[in-house]
């Protein structure tokens, strides 16, 4: 017998259910990881409460985690007992113990620790695919980045300062604007206290932003839609405060012919090779120095559901993990 943090049915957190199961035998295609921490984001949440449907219930919840291979399928070749992965993009994580298909499992570079790759690994693909496939930064480019103190914002402003863009930040306290400046965020806002589409305004001398990456939702999106310049690119990859309201594509037009996207990781990772990309590219800016991880909280599994509620309850700042 092994737990695992299971849903039963959608729900709030009292649905999580820390659970003994079985663990069968990997199939042929299959490796079985016994993880040593797990990664908590905002999509759990979502597969949680329902906005994302799971394909089965009861069904462990949880994108991303790390540990070592403890058995594999009769038909794996591209890994071995006792190897050290990590998973990033793949339903099922919150368990002690794990079958996952072997092209979703990535191998973990001994540089990197088992919390420091579970707290990484599905925010720091998010802000690749965010900063160097939707829309390359660079150092001509001023940005606007959404909850830049959270787990995406933390690395994805660093990332961004390593390439050379200023980085405009959003914060809900002054606590969490100390943070966001210490990860390179040149210009916080604390979104409370100001306008945060008059901010972005008054700190491009009107011009506006060629990027927003938004992963509030409905309370930020046509704010940040007023901080884009003619052409600009509004990325919605989250819904914090609830999706983002039906509107007229009519709307783009008249704020200045402008695109939008609402992208998963898991389309950008679909592909093995894209997946091993966006996995190596983190790994080389985190052994590199130019991101650093920052594990703020901890808990254990089984205190899985106050780790959901202190997530959605803004309590948390950069990345947080669970130990089995």
């Amino acid at each position: 017998m092994t737990h695992a943090v299971r849903i039963h049915q959608a729900g709030g957190p009292e649905v999580l259910s820390y659970d003994d199961i079985t663990v069968t035998a990997p199939t042929a295609n299959q490796v079985q990881i016994r993880f040593k921490a797990i990664g908590l984001n905002f999509i759990d949440c979502y597969h949680r409460s329902g906005l994302y449907p799971v394909p089965t219930l009861p069904h462990a919840i949880g994108m991303e985690g790390a540990g070592f291979i403890e058995a594999v399928g009769s038909d794996v070749d591209q890994f071995e007992i006792g190897q050290r992965v990590c998973i990033g993009a793949a339903l099922g994580c919150y368990t002690e113990l794990g079958n996952f298909d072997q092209n979703v499992v990535i191998p973990l570079p001994d540089e990197i620790d088992f919390d420091t790759a579970a707290a990484m690994m599905l925010k720091g693909m998010t802000a690749h695919y965010l900063l160097r496939r939707i829309y390359k930064v660079g150092p001509q480019d001023t940005i606007l980045f959404h909850a830049a103190a959270g787990g995406v914002g933390t690395i994805a402003t660093q990332w961004a300062k390593s390439l050379g863009t200023t980085v405009i930040g959003t914060v809900g306290s002054p606590e969490k604007a100390e943070l966001a400046k210490a990860q390179g965020c040149d210009h916080p806002i604390l979104y409370r206290e100001e306008n945060f589409t008059d901010r972005v305004r008054e700190l491009t001398n009107g011009e506006g932003v060629p990027v927003v990456y938004d992963s509030i939702g409905k309370a930020t999106f046509e704010g940040s839609l007023d901080c884009l310049r003619p052409l600009g690119m509004m990325v919605t990859y989250g819904n914090a405060t609830g999706p983002v309201p039906d509107f007229s594509p009519a709307l783009l037009a008249q704020k200045g012919s402008l695109f939008i996207t609402r992208p998963t990781l898991m389309s950008y990772v679909a592909k093995r090779d894209d997946l091993l990309w966006a996995a190596n590219d983190l790994f080389d800016v985190v052994k590199s120095g130019a991101v650093k991880i920052h594990i703020n909280q901890k808990y254990d599994l089984k205190d899985a559901a106050q780790a959901h509620r202190d997530l959605e309850d803004r309590k948390t700042t950069g990345s947080t993990i669970l130990i089995p």
